[in-house]
C-alpha cells in the first residue's frame, strides 16, 4: 500500500490524529533486500534521524518545527533502521543512540532535542510520521537486545525491523501492545472523564487500558470501564487508532454507552476521581481552570472533541 493510500485510510471519525499522518512509504518490500538496504544507507541522499530516549533534533522554520536530518556519512554509531522512501526516490533511516541527542546547530538556526509529546501535532505529515516510526523502532531496540529464548544478544537484520538470535536462529519482531481509550456517555449524552491517581489535582481524560490476552477490544472497554468506575458499558463503538510509541502502544479509540446505574465508584488505586459532564459543564470547568484536558497529539483530545463537536483547549 502507498503512502498515498494510507493517508486517505488515516481520515475517519476522528479526523486525521496527529501521529498517524504521513507521506513517506515505508518501503516494506525492501527491507529484506540487504544490499538493497546497504546502497541506499550509502546513498549521499539518503537523510538520517538520530533518535535517543524518544527525542530527534528539531529547530524552527518560517515558525513551525521541523526535524533536522543528516547524511549517512554523519551518522553516530548506533542501532540504524530503515524508516521508507519518499516520491522522489529518497531513503530515510533512523539511529538509536544511547545518552540523549546532542545539541548541534544548523547554519544560524539552534537544533534542540524534542519529543513527541511536545512537538507531534505541530509536524508536518511528513515528520510526524516518520518521528512516530523512528521512537516505535528506537524502543524497542533499546529494551528488546537478547534472545527471550536463551539470553544470547540478538542481531538486527539490515533494515531494522527484526532481530536474530545467533545461537537458535529465531526471528524476532517489535513489541505492540493493544489498549482501548474510551469515551463513555449516558442517556443525557453526558461524557465520564476521570483523573489518574498519578496525576495532578484538574487533570483528567478518557478511561484507556491495556487489552489482556485472549480479550476482544470491545471485551477490553466494557471491563476497563466498569474496573475503574463501577459503570457498566456497551454498545462500543471504534472510532479510529493511533500509535503511541511511548514505549510501544497502539491506542483502539472507541465511543461506549452506560447501560445501567450512573452511580461512578472509582477504584481509589488507578483512578482518583470521575465525574459525568455536560457540554455546558465541561465548557466552563475548562475557563475557570478547574480541569485540565489531554493535548492535541493525543487521540484522548480528539474522542472528547468529536463528542463536544467543536475544538477544545488541551492544557497538559
Amino acid at each position: 500500500m502507498s503512502a498515498a493510500e494510507t493517508e486517505q485510510l488515516d481520515d475517519g471519525p476522528l479526523g486525521r490524529l496527529a501521529l498517524s499522518r504521513s507521506t513517506v512509504d515505508r518501503a516494506t518490500a525492501r527491507r529484506a533486500d540487504g544490499a538493497w538496504v546497504e546502497a541506499a544507507w550509502a546513498d549521499p541522499r539518503s537523510r538520517v534521524l538520530v533518535v535517543s530516549d524518544s527525542q530527534a533534533p528539531v529547530r524552527s522554520a518560517d515558525g513551525r518545527p521541523e526535524l533536522v536530518f543528516i547524511s549517512s556519512a554523519e551518522a553516530p554509531e548506533g542501532t540504524k533502521f530503515l524508516l521508507g522512501v519518499d516520491t522522489d526516490d529518497v531513503a530515510y533511516f533512523g539511529v538509536s543512540v544511547p545518552g540523549g541527542v546532542s545539541r548541534v546547530r544548523s547554519g544560524e538556526d539552534d537544533v534542540q532535542p524534542m519529543s513527541l509529546r511536545q512537538v507531534g501535532a505541530l509536524l508536518s505529515d511528513r515528520d510526524a510520521g516518520l518521528l512516530t516510526h523512528a521512537v516505535a523502532l528506537a524502543n524497542w531496540h533499546d529494551t528488546h537486545t537478547h534472545c527471550p529464548r536463551d539470553g544470547t544478544p540478538t542481531v538486527p537484520a539490515p533494515a531494522g525491523h527484526l532481530t536474530t538470535c545467533p545461537t537458535d536462529g529465531s526471528e524476532h519482531f517489535p513489541r505492540l501492545d493493544p489498549a482501548v481509550i474510551m469515551l463513555v456517555t449516558d442517556p443525557d449524552d453526558r461524557c465520564l472523564l476521570a483523573r489518574n491517581a498519578l496525576w495532578p489535582k484538574g487533570r483528567m481524560s478518557v478511561l484507556a487500558g491495556f487489552v489482556e490476552p485472549g480479550e476482544s477490544a470491545e471485551q477490553a472497554v466494557a471491563r476497563e470501564v466498569f474496573e475503574e468506575t463501577g459503570i457498566v458499558a456497551g454498545d462500543a463503538r471504534y472510532v479510529g487508532s493511533q500509535p503511541w510509541p511511548m514505549p510501544h502502544s497502539l491506542m483502539l479509540g472507541f465511543r461506549a454507552r452506560a447501560t445501567g446505574s450512573l452511580e461512578i465508584t472509582v477504584d481509589a488505586e488507578e483512578i482518583a476521581e470521575a465525574h459525568w459532564f455536560s457540554r455546558e459543564g465541561l465548557t466552563a470547568s475548562v475557563a475557570a481552570g478547574e480541569i485540565k484536558l489531554p493535548p492535541p497529539v493525543s487521540i484522548a483530545h480528539r474522542i472528547i472533541e468529536s463528542w463536544y463537536g467543536s475544538e477544545l483547549a488541551g492544557a497538559w
